[in-house]
């Protein structure tokens, strides 16, 4: 049994017991060939160093777009990289700070959706469960007003739906909750959040992997905090309902890992995250094919770390990475890293 605190600068420590067997799973080598390697860059400015940052291409602006995190406190500034170069936005309005944010691109009103998070606080209303809209096409931060809400949650993970491209969000964390683990899955209309209720649902977990994989026309889920029960599982999303999947090897449960789909390798890519079965910081990178987890071997990998951002820049045909921190409760990271894929 391994008990893992949050501890987010003396503001307040939320402490989470992951129950889990220590077997770690057989794994699956790949070689990787050519240029499937990561690459640190060095950009001319970057944002400070931080971990829990919301992260997400935006197709609008053609930059990623990089939203708070915790460093040296809780951050709400907004930062965009055009592949060469992170420019900090003066905003307006911004929302206010957060981290474990989850964000992802509305096909419909063409805007980035952002939801809840945690700000620090010691009372039920430091879980967020607000939720605001970025405009890349004029810089600006947007409040979304509606009159139900997902409930309070830090580490929900947010992807576009493989039928309609619109924003499906999943899970999230908040132990002043009956269930800490949240299950629930949701679909943005473009002016609200409605509930879907699929037949069946992955077990609840927050800080989990969730990315649409277009090659399988699916989304593939892993991974998290599941408290007592464990996620180290696969599911997929075919845009109706989840179904579980049972490849011959099983990437660990992961933590606050990175993840994003690339189209060079046709696959999902993982990175980092907190190891529930080794009980560290990893800086493993892993890829999903459809059928199963591969390990790969690439020649430089970034240190290992949880919390981390990545998103893929359709631009440069590369994912980018940023920050993360060293361990829990430890240095945090201001690195711009890539992953050129096959």
């Amino acid at each position: 049994m391994l008990a893992r605190s949050y501890v987010t600068k003396g503001l307040l420590t939320l402490t989470a017991v992951l129950t889990f067997a220590a077997v770690l799973p057989v794994l699956t080598h790949a070689s990787d060939p050519g240029s499937a390697n990561w690459t640190k860059l060095s950009p001319a400015t970057s944002p400070s160093a931080r971990f829990g940052q919301a992260m997400a291409y935006d197709p609008v602006s053609k930059k990623i777009v990089l939203f708070g995190g915790i460093g040296k406190t809780y951050l709400n500034d907004t930062w965009t990289f055009d592949g060469t170069t992170w420019t900090k936005q003066q905003t307006p309005v911004a929302p206010p700070v957060r981290t474990g944010s989850s964000m992802g691109f509305d096909k419909r009103t063409h805007k980035l959706v952002m939801f809840g998070g945690f700000n620090g606080g010691h009372t039920k209303s430091a879980f967020l469960q607000d939720t605001w809209l970025w405009d890349g096409a004029t810089s600006t931060w947007t409040e979304a007003t509606m009159k139900s809400s997902p409930p309070r949650a830090t580490g929900p993970v947010m992807f576009n739906d493989p039928l309609t491209g619109k924003v499906v969000m999943f899970g999230g964390w908040n132990p002043t909750q009956k269930v800490p683990n949240l299950n629930k899955t949701w679909r943005w209309t473009g002016q609200a959040w409605q509930r879907l209720h699929p037949t069946t649902s992955p077990y609840g977990r927050g800080w989990g992997i969730a990315v649409l994989d277009p090659a399988r026309k699916n989304v593939v889920l892993t991974g998290g905090n599941g408290d007592t029960i464990r996620t180290d599982n696969t599911w997929t999303w075919d845009g109706q309902n989840w179904t579980q999947q049972f490849p011959s090897t099983q990437v660990q449960a992961l933590v606050s890992a990175g993840f994003a789909f690339d189209p060079g390798s046709q696959s999902v890519i993982v990175f980092g995250g907190f190891g529930e079965a080794s009980g560290q910081n990893m800086n493993q990178t892993w890829s999903w094919d459809g059928t199963n987890w591969v390990l790969l071997n690439p020649k430089k990998s970034p240190s290992a770390r949880d919390g981390l951002g990545m998103a893929y820049d359709p631009a440069t045909h590369e994912v980018v990475m940023f920050g993360g921190e060293v361990s829990d409760g430890g240095k945090e990271l201001r690195d711009t890293w890539k992953w050129t894929g096959r």
